[in-house]
C-alpha cells in the first residue's frame, strides 16, 4: 500500500501560504531542490486543488527555458513523469499530460488509490490537504520550514485537528531553512 504525504514550505510560525507577501528565504536553494528532487522522485501521484495545480503546471514546460540548471531540469522531468489528479469544480480543462480533474474529493477513492498504487502519492496545498488530514487519509507529514515569520495566512495544519506524529527525519541547510519529516503515530 502506498503512502499520502502531505507536504509544502512553511514559515517558521506555521503558515502554508502568507497573507502577504512570500513564506521567507531558503526554498529557492539549489541544495534545497535538489533534496526535494531526490525525496519526491518516487512519487508517482500528485493530488492538487486547482490554485495549487495552476501553480504548478509550470514545471510541464519548464524544461524549455534556455539556461535552466540542471537541478531544474530533473524536477521538470520528474513531475511530468508522475499522474496528477486535480480537485476542482470551476477548472474546465488541463494542460499538462497524465493529468485528469476530479469534481470532489472522495476519501474512499483516496483511499482505494493508496491500497492499489505501487508509488507514493502528495497531497499538495493546505485546502486539500485539510480534508485528507480530517479524512485520516495522511501517513506523513513533511515540512521544509523557513526562517520567516510570516504573522498570517493559511496554516499547514488545519484548525480543529489533534495529530500525533512521530519524527522520522530531519535536516537543517545552509540557508537555514529546516526539513522535518513526521508520520502517523
Amino acid at each position: 500500500m502506498a503512502k499520502l504525504i502531505y507536504s509544502m514550505i512553511t514559515s517558521l510560525d506555521g503558515y502554508a501560504e502568507a497573507a502577504e507577501g512570500d513564506l521567507g528565504t531558503g526554498a529557492d536553494d539549489q541544495e534545497v531542490h535538489t533534496f526535494v528532487n531526490d525525496l519526491f522522485r518516487p512519487v508517482g501521484t500528485y493530488l492538487y486543488g486547482r490554485r495549487m495545480y495552476e501553480t504548478m503546471v509550470y514545471w510541464e514546460t519548464a524544461h524549455a527555458e534556455p539556461d535552466q540548471p540542471p537541478h531544474i531540469l530533473q524536477y521538470a522531468r520528474d513531475w511530468q513523469a508522475a499522474e496528477k489528479i486535480v480537485y476542482s469544480t470551476t477548472l474546465e480543462s488541463v494542460s499538462s499530460a497524465k493529468t485528469r480533474i476530479e469534481r470532489t474529493f472522495d476519501p474512499d477513492a483516496v483511499r482505494k488509490l493508496k491500497a492499489e498504487a505501487d508509488h507514493d502519492l502528495t497531497v499538495d496545498g493546505p485546502n486539500l490537504a485539510a480534508q485528507a488530514i480530517g479524512a485520516g487519509l495522511v501517513d506523513e507529514y513533511h515540512l521544509f520550514i523557513t526562517t520567516s515569520v510570516v504573522g498570517g495566512g493559511k496554516r499547514f495544519f488545519p484548525d480543529g485537528v489533534r495529530l500525533d506524529l512521530e519524527l522520522v527525519g530531519e535536516r537543517a541547510f545552509g540557508s537555514g531553512l529546516i526539513y522535518a519529516r513526521y508520520r502517523t503515530r
